[in-house]
C-alpha cells in the first residue's frame, strides 16, 4: 500500500555482515491488507447484481469477437459502445485465455480493482502529508463517512457499494485517479513547499521530502521536468477517461486543483509541461478505436436516471461534512489555493451545473467530490499528540459519525446473516439465471421486462429484444421503440399475429414471464424458478 519501514538493529556475527535489516509494514500496509482481504470476502459472499449483468454482457461480447464485439445486450453491431473501454477489453482477453464466463471473470477482477484502489489512495494520501496514520485515517473515512442513508452507485467507495461494484470500470477508474493525483501532486509540489497541515511541530515533517525526492528533483537529466513524465501523466489520465469518462470528470478537476495548488513557479516551460500532459490525455482518448469518448459529451440519454443522485444529499453524504472544519483550516492556514480546497470547490461546482442545468449525469462525481473532505480529516487527525481541545473534539465526532455510519447502512456489508445479532441491513440479493442460460443458445434473443431478468441475464451470453440501458451504439429512439413491443407482445390483449410480427422482427426464440404474466398459445414451457417464480418458454420454432 506504502512503502514499509526498514528497521536497523544491531546484529552479531554473520547477521552483521548482512546489515542486519528488519522489514515491518506501515500501518497502511497492516490495515489496508485487512480491509482488502474482509472486502473480498464480503464481496464474493453477495451475489453479484444491478449493473454487474451489464458488464458480464460485454466481457461475454468480447469473448466471441475482442476485436468487434457485438451490442453489449442486444442482437446489433456494437460500434461506439463506450462499454467497450480498454478495462473491458482486457476483461475480455482474460476470458478468452481463460475459458471464464462474464460473471467468472467479474467475480476475480474485483480484488484486483480493490488493490489499484487502496495502493492508489495510500500513495495519494502519502503526497498530502508523510503522517503514517494518515492513509489508515483516509481509509476509513473514503469507506464510513458518507451519511445515514444507503449511498449505493457505481463510482461510490463507501463499505455498502464496494460489495456490489468491485468488479465495475469505475472502481478501477477511481484508483487510477488517485495514482494520477498522487503523480501530479509530486510535479506540482516544489523542492520546499511543506504541506502545513498539522499547526504544530510535526517531528516527521521532512519525510514527504525524503519520500517524493526523487520524483520533485528538478535538476538533472533523470528528474521529474522530463517531459516523458509529463506525457506518461497524461497517458493515464487519458486511459482514466476511457476506462470512465465521468471519473474522467473529477479527475480532471483534480489535476487544476493540485498543479495550481502547489505549483508555485509557472512560465512556458512549466505551462508546457501540463499543457503536454492534456494533450497527451486528450491524443490517448482520441485514438481508442472501439468508440468516440468525446461523443459522449452532448449526451443527453442517461441523464434522467442519474437525477435521483441529487434528491438525498443530506442523507446520503451528510457525515462527510465532518470534514468541513479540517477543509477550513487547511484554508486559512496555508490560502484558498490549497489542493483540497480547490478541489473540493471544484467539484461543488460541476455537481451544482448538473442541478441547474439538468445534466444530471454530472452528480457522479459526488462519491469523488467528499474525498477531500475526508482526505483533509485523515490528516488533521492524524497529527502527533498532544492535541488541542479542538482536535480532541474534532476527533471524537469523526469517531461517533464513523460508527454511526456503519452501524445504520455499512454493517450488513461485512457481517454476514448468520453472524448478525441485530438484523443490519444487508446488501441487494438478487436471483441468478443460470437456469435459464442453460437451455438458451449463445446469442438468442429472449423476450422479458421482469426488471431484474432484464439487468442479468445478458450476463449469461442471451440477447434481449430491448436492452435496459442506454447505448451509444444504439439509437435512444429505436431503443424505446423496442421496449414498447416488447410490452405490446406481453399485454394481455395483444392478438397472435401482433405477437408473432414481434417475434419475427427480433428473430426472438426465448420468452421469459414474471409469476403474473400469462403464457401465450404459442410458446411451450421448459423451465422455471423455485426462488422467483419466473417462467422460461419457447417461441419462433424448434430449439
Amino acid at each position: 500500500m506504502s512503502a514499509g519501514v526498514l528497521v536497523r538493529r544491531a546484529v552479531d556475527g554473520a547477521g552483521a555482515l548482512r546489515g542486519g535489516g528488519a522489514w515491518r509494514p506501515t500501518p497502511y500496509q497492516l490495515f489496508g491488507f485487512l480491509f482488502w482481504l474482509v472486502m473480498c470476502l464480503a464481496y464474493w459472499r453477495v451475489p453479484l447484481c444491478c449493473d454487474a449483468g451489464q458488464h458480464a454482457a460485454v466481457v461475454e461480447r468480447l469473448e466471441d469477437d475482442l476485436l468487434r464485439p457485438r451490442h453489449p445486450m442486444a442482437d446489433l453491431p456494437g460500434a461506439g459502445s463506450p462499454y467497450y473501454s480498454p478495462f473491458a477489453v482486457a476483461q475480455g482477453a482474460v476470458a478468452r485465455l481463460t475459458g471464464l464466463g462474464g460473471w467468472e471473470v467479474l467475480r476475480l477482477g474485483g480484488p484486483l480493482n480493490l488493490l489499484v484502489l487502496l495502493t492508489g489512495l495510500g500513495r495519494f494520501v502519502r503526497v498530502l502529508s508523510p503522517r503514517p496514520w494518515a492513509p489508515v485515517l483516509a481509509l476509513a473515512a473514503t469507506a464510513l463517512l458518507w451519511g445515514v442513508e444507503r449511498a449505493w452507485w457505481s463510482g461510490y467507495t463507501n463499505l455498502m457499494s464496494l460489495t456490489g461494484n468491485l468488479a465495475y470500470p469505475s472502481t478501477c477508474a477511481i484508483g487510477l485517479t488517485f495514482w494520477a493525483w498522487a503523480l501530479t501532486g509530486a510535479r506540482a509540489r516544489g523542492p520546499g513547499t511543506r504541506d502545513r497541515d498539522a499547526g504544530a511541530r510535526d517531528p516527521d515533517a521532512g519525510a514527504r521530502d525524503r519520500d517524493a525526492g526523487a520524483a520533485r528533483r528538478d535538476t538533472g537529466p533523470s528528474g521529474p521536468r522530463r517531459p516523458a513524465g509529463y506525457a506518461a501523466l497524461g497517458a493515464l489520465y487519458g486511459l482514466v477517461l476511457l476506462v470512465h469518462p465521468i471519473t474522467a470528470v473529477a479527475a480532471a478537476l483534480g489535476a487544476v486543483a493540485l498543479a495550481a495548488g502547489w505549483q508555485r513557479r509557472w512560465g512556458p516551460a512549466v505551462a508546457g509541461r501540463w499543457a503536454l500532459t492534456g494533450a497527451v490525455a486528450l491524443t490517448v482518448a482520441a485514438c481508442w478505436p472501439y468508440f468516440d469518448v468525446f461523443a459522449l459529451a452532448g449526451d443527453a440519454s442517461v441523464d434522467a436516471m442519474h437525477r435521483r443522485l441529487y434528491l438525498d444529499l443530506a442523507g446520503q453524504f451528510g457525515l462527510a461534512s465532518l470534514g468541513l472544519p479540517a477543509l477550513w483550516l487547511r484554508a486559512r492556514r496555508t490560502s484558498w489555493r490549497d489542493p483540497l480546497v480547490l478541489m473540493f470547490t471544484l467539484d461543488c461546482l460541476v455537481v451544482a451545473y448538473g442541478w441547474i442545468s439538468g445534466h444530471y449525469t454530472y452528480g457522479r462525481i459526488l462519491g469523488l467530490t467528499l474525498v477531500p473532505l475526508q482526505c483533509a480529516l485523515a490528516v488533521e487527525l492524524a497529527a502527533p499528540r498532544p492535541w488541542p481541545v479542538w482536535r480532541r473534539l474534532l476527533g471524537r465526532a469523526a469517531a461517533a459519525g464513523a460508527c454511526a455510519g456503519f452501524l445504520t447502512v455499512h454493517a450488513g456489508a461485512v457481517v454476514p446473516p448468520a453472524l448478525d445479532p441485530v438484523g443490519f441491513e444487508q446488501p441487494p440479493d438478487w436471483p441468478a439465471y443460470a437456469w435459464a442460460a442453460r437451455h438458451i443458445g449463445p446469442g438468442e434473443v429472449v423476450i422479458t421486462d421482469g426488471y431484474h431478468a432484464v439487468h442479468a441475464l445478458a450476463g449469461y451470453g442471451p440477447n434481449l429484444a430491448a436492452p435496459a440501458w442506454p447505448d451509444a451504439s444504439l439509437d435512444e429512439r429505436e431503443r424505446l421503440r423496442r421496449r414498447a413491443d416488447v410490452r405490446a407482445y406481453l399485454d394481455p390483449g395483444s392478438t397472435r399475429a401482433e405477437r408473432s410480427a414481434i417475434v419475427r422482427r427480433y428473430r426472438a426464440r426465448w420468452l421469459l414471464l414474471t409469476p403474473w404474466q400469462q403464457v401465450p398459445e404459442e410458446a411451450v414451457v421448459v423451465a422455471w424458478s423455485r426462488r422467483t417464480g419466473e417462467v422460461l418458454a419457447r417461441i419462433g420454432g424448434p430449439a
